[in-house]
């Protein structure tokens, strides 16, 4: 992509979902509103670009997109367990515990979609990224098991995100 291009739409990804999205949410479909959406879909990302970060070196979409089936489907899973704790379990059985996950990423949009997934999962929270963004720290509702919750995380998520971001 040319300078001039890059400049005129920093992130052209991003413009393409807009314009999708602002045509599917008219109820039909008209060149005006195709239009429309192309103008917010680049006037959007180029009026905020200075507050982005630099783009990752490398980003494998397919594998975005398996990781994105894996957490869908993670958090469907999760919401049945939790609804059984509620509905099941008095509140001073509760076993909550903070976990630390000490993090191999080191980019901070990886960082950001790790911490995204354990707060989207019901039952787990991220609640704090160390000063340095070497660690975690995770909230989880129920476990007897600290460290099998550690370890589900980093082998889950954090290794699936290390493949995406490589």
């Amino acid at each position: 992509m040319t300078a001039a291009l890059r400049w005129i739409m920093p992130h052209p990804f991003l413009t393409l979902i807009l314009t999708i999205v602002w045509t599917l949410l008219q109820n039909g479909i008209s060149a005006g509103m195709v239009v429309f959406g192309l103008i917010l879909g680049i006037i959007i990302p180029w009026s905020t670009s200075i507050w982005w970060p630099d783009t990752p070196k490398s980003f494998k979409l397919g594998k975005m997109f398996t990781y994105s089936l894996i957490v869908m489907w993670d958090i469907m899973v999760a919401n049945v367990q939790v609804a059984w704790i509620v509905l099941t379990r008095p509140n001073s059985k509760l076993r909550p515990a903070w976990v630390i996950v000490p993090l191999d990423l080191r980019q901070p949009e990886a960082i950001t979609i790790l911490a995204g997934t354990i707060t989207l999962t019901p039952g787990t929270v991220s609640a704090d990224l160390s000063d340095e963004g070497h660690s975690l720290l995770v909230h989880a509702l129920d476990t007897d098991d600290p460290d099998a919750v550690r370890d589900e995380i980093k082998h889950r998520y954090e290794r699936r995100l290390k493949e995406i971001f490589a």
